[in-house]
């Protein structure tokens, strides 16, 4: 050990481990082993953490129940008759004998136009037929007459035609009787046509006298089906032509049609079950309420597939008696085809998709869970068909998936109201 020179004043200090130079590494190394000590502490901490921590979850079983074969898909809601009522006189529109939106029967009052154009025109028909009435009774009158006068000159040029072999009477005479009864004939000729010109001259303005009847039905407008009037579209005051403008439009809205596609694969199925005259049933519910359900049958399918949209038309007949579906409104539409066979079913909710596609988890015994992939067919009301990966009686989690890793204990609670109306 050497030795250093000192000052006066000065105390010797021989060179040992507390100088700094020697002290500044120690505590580093200290302090990363501290460190290390506490990362190791901290991921045993993680990784006994999940383990114990439950996790509140919603759960159901899978169960088996009968799978109907169906098609959905969203339709059309139309009227089963529709009626664009329009004026079929001219003249001014003189009343209305409804409100908007009203109820109306067949034959229920509508609108009336001016008839008094209509009464003169039925007058003047009337007239007519009077006068042509007069002149047939004159026309048959100058018929007998004539007829009477005829038959007489025919008397007397037979006689004349006895004298005139014998020599009693002069040719001459004999021609002018002969004449005369001859005219007397033609006479009666034209008194028939006349009296048949008359009787065309009755039956032209009897006819008139109907068409003027007609018209003057027609003054009164009435309803041609029952159902429900929209937008009164002319109102009183107004000239009115003949089948001009539509002065309100009626639909029948009970029954009901709705109309909708579907895609033509399924045209073969659709024929094979409804053969021998089936009526396949129909449900249509509300979009705004999947709750709202009206039921029918089919009623139509169309001879023609659409060729630029690979669909065929169809159509349901509907009652709605409860007035739940309204013309032109869109409806979900379920055609179902068979009542189907059994299945493997569990809520939609529980069907999760991952990267290697779609999986549920699976309560296990021990009350932990295991991820599963599924696959799976149809949705059938807030249900899905459960083709492999998961069997009668399992328990999936429909509700907590989020906090949920392979092995994590849970605990059920209840369904959240939402998932108990099954909405």
């Amino acid at each position: 050990m050497s030795q250093h020179a000192v000052g006066p004043g000065q105390q010797f200090r021989p060179f040992s481990l507390e100088h700094s130079d020697v002290q500044r590494p120690l505590s580093i190394l200290i302090s990363l082993l501290a460190i290390a000590l506490a990362g190791c502490q901290s991921r045993k901490t993680q990784a006994a953490g999940p383990a114990a921590m439950m996790v509140p979850v919603t759960i159901a079983t899978a169960s088996v129940q009968p799978v109907p074969l169906d098609i959905r898909v969203v339709g059309t809601v139309e009227p089963s008759s529709k009626v664009d009522v329009k004026s079929q006189i001219a003249g001014q529109l003189m009343s209305v004998h409804f409100t908007e939106g009203q109820d109306v029967k067949e034959g229920d009052l509508l609108f009336e136009v001016d008839p008094r154009p209509y009464r003169e025109a039925l007058r003047q028909a009337e007239a007519a037929i009077a006068k042509d009435q007069a002149q047939l009774a004159q026309a048959e009158a100058t018929l007998q007459r004539d007829q009477a006068q005829a038959k007489f000159a025919q008397s007397d040029a037979a006689r004349y035609d006895a004298m005139v072999k014998e020599g009693i009477v002069s040719k001459q005479q004999h021609e002018q009787y002969s004449t005369t009864a001859q005219t007397a004939q033609d006479t009666v000729r034209a008194d028939q046509a006349a009296i048949e010109s008359a009787q065309a001259a009755l039956n032209a303005d009897k006819a008139a006298v109907d068409n003027a009847k007609l018209n003057l039905s027609y003054c009164e407008i009435r309803a041609p089906i029952s159902g429900r009037t929209g937008n009164l579209m002319v109102h009183a005051g107004n000239l009115v032509k003949v089948n001009d403008v539509t002065l309100v439009t009626i639909n029948k809205i009970s029954p009901v049609f709705v109309s909708f596609n579907v895609p033509e694969e399924n045209l073969d199925t659709i024929r094979r079950f409804s053969a021998g005259g089936r009526r396949l049933p129909v449900q249509v519910s509300a979009r705004e309420d999947a709750n709202a359900k009206a039921t029918g049958s089919l009623s139509l399918l169309d001879n023609i597939v659409d060729s630029q949209t690979g669909t065929i038309h169809l159509k349901a007949t509907l009652d709605n008696a409860n007035r739940m579906l309204w013309p032109g409104q869109y409806v979900n539409v379920v055609l179902t085809l068979d009542s189907g066979q059994n299945a493997t079913v569990v809520p939609s909710e529980a069907v999760q998709a991952g990267q290697q596609g779609q999986y549920v988890y699976v309560v296990k015994p021990d009350k932990t869970v295991e991820p599963r992939i599924v696959s799976v067919g149809r949705v059938v009301e807030h249900k899905i068909v459960i083709d492999k990966g998961v069997n009668p009686g399992d328990t999936v989690v429909t509700d907590g998936q989020m906090l949920l890793f392979p092995g994590a204990h849970i605990f059920p609670v209840p369904a959240p109201p939402k998932l108990q109306t099954g909405a």
